[in-house]
């Protein structure tokens, strides 16, 4: 008899790098305006593209931000903290280096908490270090030609734009923990207001570190992945990695340490270059900046000025609103969903506002990929539907309509059902409406009569049928039951 091979249990190792934009007007060591979207190469100056000569100056806004995000992540803010010099060689860093932090960074030692679908895991934090981000190649064209030429473009526009560099301990267990810590960590960055963190600007940028603990307990080789433009690409592109290894050990072979991209259209991984060695920066104190001194007193300023935290946040609603934690979860997730929330739950029943909007206006917003603070639909025209609902103006089913139509038009509830004749069906308009359908459904009639109770869903069917969907199908059934004795 054939020996039956033991299925192998594979546990994941995963950490995340970010790159976060911080929320300055100007650049990190000079006063050229951070914008996005401009011309190409409209916004440098001889410091930001490297002129022989030009001398860095620290912007103390960058300074403060950074501070801040690692007091809300937990970290240790460092007294004295030290920028270097890492040097390597690349068409977008005109200086041949970049100034960074490396040993002494601003930050250490922090963590978060992220609530996931198999429990809340903790995942640390190993640094938080600040630095210049670089200019942005551009590839010209189809297959990078252009005037019958193929190559790549330079836009230093962002070159020199204050950055903050944020590495996790590999402590994310799954793909699905992976892309709740990133979204974890993009509601906390956002909340404190220290980065607008849009991923489409490219103000926030992910790579994970991904491998396979070995039989021992032991890392095994880990490979980088890069480049991914969004949370669900990171949750994908790991579980797909993760795939790849467990095949490739499961054949008896090795992983290659390497930098992988992850292409969205087919699912799949592949290698961009081998990373057997690692790069020698030749990090050195950067000559022409002083060290960082960061007074106690400072550091408790900065803890004071911190807003309430999404985490805060949620448990407030939980409590205060009474709200289940996943709707209070997904409320809080956007701060401005958050107090789109609250200004309804002023005039309009909490749990309902949280019902409404977490669920029919939320569906609405990601149909048409915008954010609350871009939608027609204002807190007062929520708590208004509402009202129209708990006041018996509109049924439930009428109601979304008319949210979709406020949603598309920005007309109050009122102009809506007015216009569209959506207000509720009266109990006496219902009355002969039921009793029109028991003379047109005779057999399915008799058939409730004689206790068929499956029945009755038809028949409530044709209620809100004949209605146009405007009476309130509860209580559509309360007066068919009645009116066949059932």
């Amino acid at each position: 008899m054939a020996e039956t091979k033991e299925k192998q249990t594979y546990q994941a190792v995963i950490g995340l790098e970010f790159h976060v934009h911080l929320a300055t007007k100007t650049k990190m060591f000079c006063g050229c305006r951070v914008a996005y979207g401009d011309s190409p190469n409209t916004h440098t100056c001889p410091v930001c593209l490297g002129h022989p000569g030009a001398l860095p100056v620290l912007n103390e806004k960058a300074i403060e931000l950074g501070a801040m995000a690692g007091i809300a992540l937990n970290c240790e803010v460092a007294s004295h903290a030290v920028f270097a010099r890492k040097n390597y060689f690349y068409p977008d860093l005109p200086k041949g280096y970049q100034i960074s932090q490396f040993d002494e960074p601003i930050c250490v030692g922090g963590h978060i908490d992220v609530p996931t679908s198999d429990g809340t895991v903790r995942v640390g934090i190993t640094r938080l270090h600040l630095e210049e981000d670089a200019a942005k190649n551009v590839h010209v064209g189809e297959s990078g030609r252009m005037h019958g030429s193929t190559g790549s473009l330079v836009d230093f526009n962002r070159g020199g734009t204050p950055l903050m560099e944020i590495v996790t301990e590999p402590d994310i267990p799954t793909p699905e923990a992976a892309r709740a810590t990133a979204n974890q960590l993009k509601s906390i960055l956002q909340a404190i207001g220290v980065s607008e963190a849009d991923m489409e600007k490219g103000q926030l940028r992910c790579d994970a570190n991904v491998s396979i603990r070995n039989p021992d307990g032991s890392f095994g080789v880990k490979t980088e992945l890069k480049n991914m433009n969004s949370f669900r690409f990171v949750e994908k592109g790991i579980a797909a990695e993760l795939s790849r290894q467990q095949e490739i050990i499961e054949d008896g072979g090795r992983i290659e340490q390497a930098t992988m991209h992850y292409d969205p259209a087919t699912d799949e991984v592949y290698s961009l270059r081998s990373k057997e060695e690692a790069h020698d920066y030749r990090y050195f104190p950067e000559p022409d900046l002083l060290p960082l001194e960061l007074s106690t007193e400072w550091i408790e300023e900065k803890k004071a000025r911190l807003p309430e935290l999404p985490a805060e946040m949620k448990s407030r609603f939980v409590e205060s609103y009474d709200l289940s934690e996943y709707d209070a979860g997904v409320l809080t997730a956007d701060r401005d969903l958050a107090s789109f929330y609250e200004e309804v739950a002023k005039s309009a029943d909490a749990k309902q506002s949280a019902n409404w909007i977490s669920g029919d206006l939320r569906a609405l917003l990601n149909e048409e990929g915008i954010e609350i603070s871009d939608s027609k639909v204002e807190p007062k025209d929520m708590a208004e539907l509402i009202s129209l609902i708990e006041n018996e103006t509109v049924s439930r089913s009428a109601a979304k309509a008319v949210l979709a139509k406020v949603f598309e038009t920005g007309d109050s509830p009122s102009v809506v059902v007015e216009k569209e004749g959506l207000a509720q069906t009266g109990s006496g308009e219902l009355d002969g409406v039921i009793e029109g359908v028991i003379a047109d459904n005779p057999d399915e009639a008799e058939r409730v009569r004689d206790g068929d109770k499956k029945v009755v869903g038809f028949l409530v069917g044709q209620v809100m049928k004949a209605t146009r969907g405007n009476a309130d199908g509860g209580r559509a059934r309360e007066l068919l039951m009645e009116k066949l004795g059932s």
